[in-house]
């Protein structure tokens, strides 16, 4: 059997051509490509809101040009097999970029409205005597930190305990009965909050009656379920087998959720209560109704009316007097506070989270 020999022809031939003659890099698109025609998007839907459309408009008019014409190019270069992938991929960018759009509107509008009154004497004074220009909301963080940490000193302990309950002893109808009211106060109204302390403190004290404490409880009644829930997730991820050696030791079983499930879960804890904390801070509706609003310091939580940054800025907005300016931008310097408070409270969370997890070797 004679040996083939290579001719001039098969010297010539591209190494990376196959048999059929296409190169194996045909019908590829450069990788920058989605994020060039996705910033022409951007572009075109900026020229558009700028030549007078609604901003609304303007976007999806640039999520459905960019969508098509990245299918389109894809199809024409690539095939009908890739160009249905990156017609999947622009239609989940498109709708990732408009859920953002209300979100940056929001940011957008209350730096711009609210940076005017973030001087000193927005935090140092109250609106005690204050009818036009002025005043500041001092009263207002102090009796909105008063109220929550009170809330939270209700919540913490009651929804830890629950949730130790529920992951290492609960069986049987109690603890189904527990986990089905805990779903139910997950999706109660803030309102309904407000009405069931307000009804407490009535029943006791007569109508009428107005104390700091009763938003507390307002607000506790909203953030036990998520204490709940979240410290039951992180105690659900400890390994039985920290339990079993603890046992094995015989180590009693309240001790051993005290020196072994609890540290363990500690960082998944700590981050949950925050969020909690984060998510009752801003409340409006249960604190108009329990606590008011006033115009003086009050730190008492057990006598009269207390003022909360929510409350405040609501009562700025709806009854700004005259002239309305004056009012106006300390509702949108207050709102731009709670957003910063917030953003605080996420950014602690996720900082507990990351230097108080346990650590595991690689």
């Amino acid at each position: 059997m004679s040996t083939p020999t290579s001719s001039p022809d098969m010297d010539n031939t591209d190494l990376h051509t196959p048999l059929s003659g296409v190169p194996l890099t045909h019908g590829q698109l450069p990788k920058y490509t989605p994020w060039l025609v996705l910033a022409a998007a951007v572009l075109a839907g900026l020229g558009l809101w700028l030549a007078g459309w609604n901003v609304v408009a303007a976007a999806l008019a640039a999520v459905v040009a960019y969508t098509v014409v990245v299918y389109g190019w894809s199809r024409a270069v690539e095939g009908a097999r890739k160009a249905k992938d990156r017609l999947v991929t622009a239609v989940v960018t498109g709708s990732f970029l408009l859920a953002l759009l209300p979100l940056i509107s929001v940011v957008v509008t209350v730096l711009s409205k609210g940076l005017a009154r973030f001087d000193a004497e927005f935090f140092t004074f109250s609106m005690r005597g204050v009818l036009g220009e002025g005043g500041g909301v001092y009263h207002a963080i102090m009796g909105t930190l008063i109220i929550t940490g009170l809330a939270a000193l209700i919540s913490v302990p009651v929804g830890m305990l629950t949730a130790i309950y529920l992951v290492e002893y609960g069986r049987g109808r109690l603890a189904k009965a527990i986990t089905f009211f805990v779903d139910v106060m997950t999706g109660i109204p803030s309102i309904v909050a407000g009405l069931f302390a307000y009804a407490l403190f009535a029943l006791i004290f007569g109508p009428g009656v107005r104390m700091g404490i009763m938003g507390a409880i307002a607000l506790s009644v909203l953030m036990i379920p998520v204490v709940v829930r979240s410290t039951e997730e992180m105690l659900k991820l400890v390994p039985n087998e920290l339990r079993e050696a603890s046992y094995a030791l015989g180590v009693p079983k309240w001790r051993t959720i005290l020196k072994v499930v609890l540290p363990t879960a500690l960082a998944g804890i700590a981050t949950g209560v925050t969020l909690a904390i984060a998510r009752v801070i801003g409340e409006t509706a249960p604190l108009l109704v329990t606590v008011g609003i006033t115009t003086s310091d009050n730190f008492d939580p057990f006598d009269g009316r207390m003022a909360t940054l929510p409350v405040f800025a609501y009562y700025q907005y709806v009854a700004p007097g005259t002239p309305p300016e004056p009012a106006l931008e300390r509702a949108w310097a207050a709102a731009l506070l709670l957003i910063i408070i917030v953003m605080a409270l996420n950014l602690v969370a996720r900082l507990i989270s990351r230097l108080f997890a346990p650590k595991t070797r690689g």
